[in-house]
């Protein structure tokens, strides 16, 4: 973010008092209140469709989130002499939700159901993206911790780190492919009833309408202020399952406090008290946190990145994962008992 992104204020209809920079965007009072100028990598018709999420979550009142703020021709974004593309949004000083105050952690629940309860659309509206596919994602990922081992088996010289990351891929990729398997399985069996039944598979867009998600629903995006809570950063939205946001709250969290039962229940039920999960829901958040995400992003991370030098940190993770992975089961088999019965 350089300086002349600043100038680009000129082009909305606002009275700038004082800017500062920020964690990659410039941070602005100005007469409308606090606003924040950041980057913008999409497109036209994505940035049409967030505008028009956030204003039907506005619009509902349930929960505060960001606006977008068109210029004085009513874009929705502007552009410096070099094309790059800047959204100015509504903002608010505050923090961040903590993950050690439990409370808090609760709250970020309610509100996410809340959230979920506005963030869908008429299905016959044009121009919608695509669904995100589960299957085809994990898929990829599996693809990618194979050759990741492949690499590793050929590898003569390993460090300490490749050792470690060798000896547990067996182990995870099995877990991995299984829950890829059972769950194209189950996808499969419940298109056919859904087809039978004439509706759309998945019950993702039931009654005539498309879901949404946040995209990235976590604590970073979740700021306490003098207004109380605001969701930001919904740049990321995606077309899938509610439960997708849920699922990486709870994985977030439940990491830090090394797969609490009792957390991970108490959050599930804040969560249903707002807004119900269906028994279709709850296999697909099931299947979400029983795929080993972490060590695939570990794995991924190494192989994409430079290997004369490994940071201890990556070391840390990869064993942190492992030593989690008993509590993780047990956490699955308490709080989802009940999945073999719903399949």
């Amino acid at each position: 973010m350089n300086d002349r992104a600043v100038e680009l204020l000129e082009q909305y209809e606002i009275e700038v008092l004082r800017t500062r920079k920020g964690r990659g965007a410039i941070l602005c009072e100005t007469s409308q209140g606090s606003l924040i100028l950041k980057e913008y990598a999409g497109s036209q018709e994505r940035i049409e469709l967030q505008d028009r999420l956030l204003k039907q979550v506005a619009q509902a009142g349930l929960v505060q989130v960001e606006r977008i703020v068109p210029d004085r021709e009513g874009a929705l974004f502007v552009k410096d002499n070099d094309g790059v593309k800047y959204v100015l949004k509504t903002w608010q000083d505050g923090r961040e939700c903590s993950i050690h105050d439990r409370g808090e952690c609760v709250e970020a629940v309610r509100l996410l159901a809340r959230l979920h309860e506005n963030m869908t659309l008429p299905s016959d509206k044009p121009g919608l993206p695509s669904a995100f596919s589960v299957e085809k994602e994990y898929e990829k990922r599996n693809r990618e911790l194979k050759r990741v081992r492949n690499y590793l088996q050929q590898k003569k010289q390993k460090s300490w780190f490749e050792l470690s990351l060798r000896r547990a891929l067996d182990s995870f990729l099995e877990q991995a492919q299984t829950v890829t398997e059972e769950w194209k399985e189950y996808a499969g069996l419940l298109a056919e009833d859904t087809a039978e039944a004439g509706k759309t598979a998945g019950g993702r867009e039931s009654g005539g309408r498309i879901s949404f998600c946040h995209g990235d629903y976590q604590y970073h995006n979740i700021l306490q202020g003098g207004s109380g809570w605001l969701l930001v950063n919904f740049e990321k939205y995606i077309r899938d399952n509610p439960v997708r946001d849920l699922y990486l709250l709870l994985r977030k969290l439940l990491e830090k406090e090394n797969w609490s039962v009792s957390l991970g229940a108490e959050l599930l039920e804040a969560y249903e008290k707002e807004r119900p999960v269906s028994a279709h829901s709850r296999i697909d958040l099931y299947y979400r946190l029983a795929y080993p995400e972490k060590f695939w992003k570990i794995a991924n991370f190494y192989y994409n990145s430079g290997k004369a030098w490994i940071p201890g940190k990556n070391q840390e993770k990869l064993e942190r994962v492992i030593a989690q992975e008993q509590e993780k089961q047990h956490f699955l088999d308490e709080v989802f008992r009940d999945i073999s019965r719903l399949r």
